[in-house]
């Protein structure tokens, strides 16, 4: 067995505290469009970019506030049309944060059903 560097490489896994896993499955799914990997008991597991969705219907409190996950999305408005049209309570509609050099960065909040917030986020090219 290889041995590592002893450095964080890395983000592994996100949980997420959830009352109805069934409900948060299906919205992280069906309306988020993010690829179900597997499920054990009490926990469904999403792949987010490389990175494992753990949503767990087994303790913890679902809704705080003081930790967030910013989803990157290539076209903020058509995410956030799509969701709103898909019922999804928003907290903030799409703007603009900060600008680089070279982008915009903008962002929307939404609430998935536990009541957890998540951050849109895209960085859009300047124009030339």
């Amino acid at each position: 067995m290889a041995i590592g560097t002893g450095n964080v490489t890395g983000v592994a896994q996100i949980a997420l505290s959830v009352r109805d896993l069934a409900e948060a499955s299906a919205f992280y799914r069906d309306i988020l469009g993010l690829r179900h990997q597997f499920d054990v008991a009490g926990m469904s597991f999403f792949d987010l970019g490389g990175v494992r969705l753990m949503l767990s219907a087994q303790g913890g409190e679902p809704g705080g506030r003081g930790t967030l996950i910013y989803l990157e999305v290539d076209d903020i408005e058509a995410v956030h049309a799509r969701l709103a049209a898909a019922q999804v309570r928003f907290e903030q509609r799409p703007h603009v944060v900060g600008r680089t050099p070279h982008s915009e960065v903008w962002l929307a909040f939404c609430v998935d059903p536990a009541g957890n917030m998540l951050g849109l986020m895209c960085d859009r090219p300047l124009p030339a």
